[in-house]
């Protein structure tokens, strides 16, 4: 009786914990949930399951620098590909990336949450309307 009593109290615990988050953590565990699966379909294959990139053709996405002053470009570059050299950890890249357009500024969104939340980066929340007011400004 007393396992019992252990197991329930710890679920218990468990949502109680899962309830005291705020609609703003849930949302982000969303996007974040929902752009893994978009990364695993529509990025895993050239920038690999931890980012770490494809050799000289395909950056790593682990450079919190590169990620975080080009944040807003991030956007344009998933939409609408991208066709001119970057430099990532030191290292230039020449390939050109293709672009999705097929994809809605939800799914952009959920991927820049993602991408930007793992591989050893942490940069919080990018809501769908950031992603409209970024590929507005697209060059």
């Amino acid at each position: 009786m007393k396992n019992k009593t252990a197991i329930f109290l710890v679920i218990l615990v468990v949502v109680l914990a899962a309830a005291c988050q705020s609609a703003s953590e849930l949302e982000q565990a969303q996007y974040y949930s929902g752009g893994k699966d978009l990364y695993i379909a529509k990025c895993q294959n050239c920038h690999g399951a931890k980012g770490e990139g494809l050799g000289k053709l395909a950056p790593p996405l682990t450079d919190k620098h590169f990620l975080t002053v080009n944040k807003s470009q991030l956007a344009c570059i998933i939409k609408f590909g991208a066709n001119q050299p970057m430099q990532i950890n030191g290292v230039n890249y020449h390939e050109k990336m293709p672009a999705f357009n097929e994809l809605q500024s939800i799914d952009i969104a959920k991927l820049i949450v993602y991408i930007t939340n793992s591989f050893g980066n942490q940069q919080g929340p990018y809501k769908h309307d950031l992603v409209e007011e970024d590929l507005k400004n697209c060059q």
